[in-house]
């Protein structure tokens, strides 16, 4: 590989410009293919296959009035006095308008609702009392029944004796034609009693029947009288869009036209707020933190090369490489859907790797120049010595980042992706152009001073003469690893979720419809559930009501449940929807459990509950990713492991290096839970609403920060190796290799440490904490780890360090990652 890089560097000098077009002309087409095939980002986080999607699909299949996504706009006044008659006018029209735009399946109007809300109040009051009236009739027409009834039988009495009399006295047959005909009015009277009996029975049961629907209804209403649509004050109003299609598969351009539309209805004394579920932000690719943290990297870089045109090499390099890798990803963005962040961590990630492996490249190229080696060959041996280094460092990099696919989720698959794109291109762009531009500036990228004194005289470097002190490495290994662990504590409390509106910026309408919708209607109201009931046999008409009452009276039963309200059944009957608000938001912990609770829930003549919502689809997506986790770990630390047995061959250097990791690893999530959900310096960091850790982002920074983490361990190790099989002594060598790589390796953290800081004062929470999380687990892992602790490790383990089973030695392969091999073939590389 050596030798290859070699020829590479070699040729792209030769060739200068013909490479450096030809990147150019690589952007130029990655930029008009994202023109011609480039879509709209995603900001809606959706797994395939979870419980939560399954719901959303039968919905769809067996409900389709109650599928599609949902979101909402609040209406306010400005002067917090309720609203008029023109202005709910004005906000009628503007939501007929608006369900007559792109994908939008329909709109409700909030006043309407409300009034139809507050008018079954009043209709079931009316036909109770309606109800009370015909019980007292009932009452009093029994009373006239029973009372004809009673005379009935008290002249039918008259009658017998009258009978019996004149039997007694043999009269029988003169007064018999009389007593028939009174027998025959006793009896009319008495069938006409009893058909007034039958009459006010079928009446009563009727009024019985209303009456139970009636209370049924009632139930209903009161289960769900939490729900409103217009405040109590009357100064806030909440309409729903309803979307044709799952808010995740929902086009940009529908959702900005709503937006649009609510911007520019220009209501006189009405502001309209659209929720996140619409309006959240796709975060900017480079704002001023991002540029801020480039800017600072360029200062870091002219204090250590010491030139203006040293220090924009590796910036100029890298930019390229970030619009290749960054555009021919975007190009994507319009066959698959592409999350808003999948392109920022592309930029991330381009911008850190590319600046720090040029730099490489050209700090090796600046020292053998310094030494009196001829530009050209020495441009062909930094390619082929900190080049060969740069591919195999980045190959780690690729494999964490790659490995992402395994986990099943297809937005972090992607995310990964479009990462391990931006690295290759880094690695590309470090091996040719670097080269190439090095060409063109020839001796100038020295200071005016080194070039005075090229193939001088050259004053013997201050290496080490001694080891460090053992009591001293022994008291850096306690100390370092206490200081980590302690960092590392918040992370035993992180709590996963998906963003919400309280997560978007202070500014933005989904924030400020988050806030109103909390201030005025109660916080669950902002995250409701979505309950699908699947009935085991299917219920009629006449059992609808009740089954709702019944089935919603044990939802609303749960802990943490502050209404329930019934949807509608599907067309088959045996499905039964139903909207649960929680009493908390969408990212608290009760609402969490409340899905769980909800999920195990057991009714009768129900075979399944399912439960939709962001909060079941925080679960869904943790639990989705933690399950994930396990086997990611074992490919990357895997696959990572048998690269740096290769590269050290040692079988305790690449052990020591993970557990190194891990140290740093949890203590960054420690500082993202302290910050992120606990809002430690939260003001600092622009954290203004504390909530859960984004789900995604544990495993992202596992990915991500191994591969940077063995970057630096392979430039700080590969020294001290190099010092060792040289004849050096075990624990001397872990000083001279340290002494050696440290200036760059430092300059690399603070470089990489720099551009992800600067996301951190991103508009969105999820740059934010992707962009902390990195820069701090840069900041651990290399100021504390691989600069404090692995030298001291190595130090105390000495020349065990270096042990490897003898069978292992002769099979594995000699891979020079340093290039000494390239060296000794090119004696000119130790000229001067």
């Amino acid at each position: 590989m050596a030798s290859l890089l070699y020829r590479l560097g070699r040729f792209s000098a030769r060739r200068a410009w013909l490479v450096i077009v030809a990147w150019l002309a690589i952007l130029a087409l990655a930029g008009g293919a994202f023109a011609l095939f480039g879509g709209a980002l995603s900001s809606a986080v959706s797994i395939p296959g979870t419980a939560t999607q399954k719901v959303s699909d039968e919905l769809a299949e067996k409900f389709p009035a109650a599928s599609g996504g949902r979101g909402t706009v609040v209406f306010t006044t400005t002067d917090d006095a309720p609203f008029t008659e023109e202005q709910k006018t004005a906000i009628g029209e503007l939501l007929v308008d608006t369900g007559d735009l792109d994908d939008v399946k329909a709109t409700t109007n909030p006043f309407e609702t409300q009034a139809q809300i507050d008018q079954q109040a009043v209709t079931i009051a009316a036909g109770r009392q309606q109800i009370s009236d015909a019980s007292a009739q009932f009452d009093a027409g029994q009373a006239q029944i029973d009372e004809a009834a009673a005379q009935i039988a008290s002249g039918q009495a008259q009658l017998d004796v009258a009978k019996a009399q004149a039997e007694a006295a043999g009269q029988l047959a003169a007064v018999q034609p009389q007593l028939a005909a009174q027998q025959a009015q006793i009896d009319a009277g008495s069938a006409q009693v009893a058909a007034q009996q039958a009459a006010l029975d079928a009446a009563r049961a009727e009024v019985e029947a209303q009456s139970t629907t009636l209370e049924q209804g009632a139930e209903l209403l009161a289960l769900a009288a939490e729900i409103r649509q217009v405040s109590t004050d009357e100064t806030t109003a909440v309409a729903g869009i309803q979307f044709d299609k799952s808010l995740n598969v929902v086009p940009a351009e529908a959702k900005e036209a709503i937006v649009e539309s609510m911007s520019d209805a220009d209501i006189d004394g009405v502001e309209a707020a659209v929720s996140n579920d619409i309006a959240s932000s796709i975060p900017e690719i480079l704002g001023p933190g991002e540029i801020g943290g480039v800017i600072f990297a360029a200062v870091v870089l002219f204090v250590m090369l010491g030139t203006l045109i040293g220090a924009s090499l590796p910036l100029i390099n890298a930019v390229i490489g970030v619009g290749v890798g960054v555009l021919a990803s975007l190009a994507l963005s319009g066959t698959v859907t592409m999350l808003s962040v999948t392109p920022v961590l592309g930029v991330m990630l381009g911008l850190a790797v590319g600046i720090d492996y040029s730099l490489f490249i050209l700090n090796r190229h600046r020292t053998q120049l310094r030494n009196g080696v001829p530009l050209a060959e020495s441009i062909g041996l930094a390619n082929g010595t900190s080049g060969n280094a740069v591919v195999f460092a980045g190959s780690t990099v690729l494999i964490a980042l790659l490995a992402l696919n395994l986990t099943g989720v297809p937005f972090l698959g992607l995310m990964g992706t479009v990462g391990a794109v931006c690295v290759l291109v880094a690695i590309l762009i470090a091996v040719t152009l670097t080269p190439a531009f090095l060409r063109l500036l020839g001796t100038r990228i020295l200071t005016k001073k080194a070039r005075a004194g090229m193939g001088g005289a050259v004053a013997s470097a201050r290496v080490p003469v001694k080891p460090m002190n053992t009591l001293r490495a022994v008291v850096t290994v306690v100390a370092g690893i206490a200081v980590l662990l302690i960092v590392a504590i918040p992370a035993l409390s992180m709590r996963l979720g998906l963003p919400a509106g309280s997560s978007e910026p202070v500014d933005s309408s989904a924030y400020k419809a988050y806030k109103l919708i909390d201030d005025k209607f109660g916080a669950g109201v902002n995250g409701p559930l979505i309950v699908v009931a699947d009935l085991a046999d299917a219920i009629t008409d006449d059992e609808l009501v009740g089954e709702q009452a019944r089935i919603g009276t044990l939802l609303k039963a749960e802990n943490n449940v502050v209404a329930v309200a019934p949807i509608g059944a599907s067309d088959d009957d045996m499905l039964l929807a139903f909207q649960v608000v929680p009493e908390d938001g969408p990212t608290s912990e009760t609402t969490e459990q409340l899905v769980r609770d909800l999920r195990g829930l057991e009714i009768d003549g129900v075979s399944s509950l399912g439960v939709a919502g962001n909060a079941s689809g925080n679960i869904d997506v943790s639990e989705k990713l933690a399950d994930a986790l396990p086997l990611y770990l074992l490919v990357v630390v895997g696959l990572s492991l048998i690269i740096l047995v290769f590269v050290f061959r040692s079988i305790l250097v690449p052990v020591t290096a993970t557990l190194g990791f891990v140290l740093s690893l949890f203590a960054s999530f420690g500082a993202i839970t302290a910050v992120f959900q606990w809002g430690w310096l939260a003001p600092l960091f622009g954290v203004h609403d504390p909530g859960p850790i984004l789900s995604f982002l544990p495993i992202l920074v596992v990915g991500v920060l191994f591969g940077l983490a063995m970057d630096y361990q392979l430039f700080l190790v590969s020294g001290m190796r190099e010092a060792y099989v040289h004849g050096t002594p075990a624990r001397l060598a872990v000083q001279r290799g340290v002494y050696a790589g440290r200036t760059v390796v430092i300059a690399a953290a603070l470089i990489m440490t720099s551009v992800f800081a600067g996301f951190v004062f991103s508009n969105s929470v999820m740059i934010q904490s992707i962009g902390f999380g990195l820069a701090i687990g840069v900041l651990f892992d290399a100021f504390v780890v691989r600069l404090v602790i692995i030298p001291a490790v190595m130090h105390l383990l000495g020349d065990a360090a270096w042990w490897m089973p003898k069978w292992l030695d002769r099979i594995l392969p000699n891979v020079d990652v340093e290039g000494a091999s390239l060296e000794r073939s090119h004696p000119g590389s130790h000229a001067g």
